[in-house]
């Protein structure tokens, strides 16, 4: 009797075994049914094979599919496919888009104050952004630029320093400036022009032919890690540094509607993703400019690295400082984004002085 007891006895906690995990598949099953899956699109300013830029919402899409675990999917369209580069912001303002991957100082024409939310001519180095922006009330005023534009603004990444271009014949002065014909969009190009200089927009595609043939003289794009696939190095000798664009930071534009009906799990997986990633393209673009510039300096000896002038990089200053004062006049945002991004940058460049320019003096 004793064993028929504890053979009945293990029956019954066998048949309990089976049913606890008859139920707790059943709860899986039923959580997966019911999860809800969030598929989102993604438009970019970039072309699919601008690396390192176009490799950043790719990597997005990636690491918010894994966390979410496939609750969030993002689509990437390229401009190649949407066919509006420089329509980012409508479209994800008006919907058509939950996201968007770009650069704030492309809407300019739209509204100034988006103008130094990206970079500005003399202005902060990377570092310096970044603390700024997260540190010294630049996350604050970005929110006040973007919210009359019913989206929501992220750091999308940073090219660092870019160069100032590739120049088929040397600068020595202010008269040689005069009549040349150069490729340098944006606020740069207004320094630039107010100077003499023939500013000219081309599509990338075209560049490299109008340098060659001297449809342009001087063209300026980013930084060897881009540059190099251009082939500007091959006929044009001479290459300047920057003062344009000291610390190009890309942007992530969010729908704000589009955000907000996420649940909160998943608004947190995409701020973390977009910070992970924002700061991974600011690493890979300055690798791939240490390895093209070590490539192209050893294959194309004959490239010399120039600085402008005291003389031009003086003008080009007061040119920049009387532009700055004529658009703070017409839009009182931006003149506040100036002057705190003017304010910070004072005590920042000490500290840069002390820490950076410093070592790098003695060390070089």
């Amino acid at each position: 009797m004793k064993k028929y007891t504890m053979l009945l006895s293990s029956l019954v906690f066998i048949s309990a075994l089976f049913t606890a995990c008859s139920d707790k598949k059943q709860e899986v099953k039923i959580e997966k049914e019911s999860k809800k899956i969030y598929k989102w699109k993604l438009a970019t300013t970039w072309g699919p094979t601008l690396s390192p830029l176009s490799d950043t919402p790719q990597e997005l899409a990636q690491i918010v599919k894994e966390m979410s675990n496939g609750e969030l999917i993002i689509r990437i369209d390229a401009s190649n496919k949407h066919k509006s580069p420089f329509g980012i912001l409508d479209m994800v303002k008006g919907g058509q888009y939950d996201m968007g991957h770009s650069a704030s100082y492309y809407w300019k024409g739209k509204d100034l104050s988006t103008l130094p939310i990206s970079t500005m001519p003399f202005g902060m180095t990377t570092p310096e952004f970044f603390a700024w922006y997260s540190y010294g009330g630049g996350k604050e005023l970005t929110n006040k630029v973007y919210e009359k534009h019913n989206v929501l603004s992220f750091p999308g990444g940073n090219t660092g320093n870019q160069m100032g271009g590739w120049f088929r014949k040397e600068i020595k002065s202010v008269d040689d400036l005069k009549g040349l014909k150069m490729r340098i969009p944006g606020f740069a190009g207004e320094v630039m022009a107010s100077l003499g200089v023939s500013v000219t927009n081309i599509a990338p595609g075209e560049l490299y032919t109008a340098l060659e043939r001297g449809t342009i003289d001087a063209l300026e794009w980013v930084g060897p890690g881009m540059d190099i696939k251009m082939g500007f190095h091959k006929v044009a000798p001479y290459y300047y540094t920057g003062w344009h664009e000291p610390g190009t930071d890309l942007q992530y534009l969010v729908n704000k509607k589009a955000f907000n009906n996420l649940p909160v799990h998943l608004q947190h997986i995409l701020k973390s993703a977009i910070k992970l990633t924002a700061y991974d393209t600011y690493v890979k673009s300055y690798s791939m400019n240490a390895q093209a510039w070590s490539k192209m300096a050893k294959e194309y000896p004959n490239i010399q690295v120039k600085t402008l002038p005291q003389e031009v990089m003086n003008a080009m200053k007061q040119a920049n400082k009387k532009l700055l004062i004529e658009k703070s006049k017409t839009n009182p945002l931006f003149e506040e984004i100036i002057k705190s991004q003017n304010s910070f940058q004072k005590k920042a460049r000490q500290w840069t002085k002390m820490s950076d320019y410093l070592y790098l003096k003695d060390n070089l």
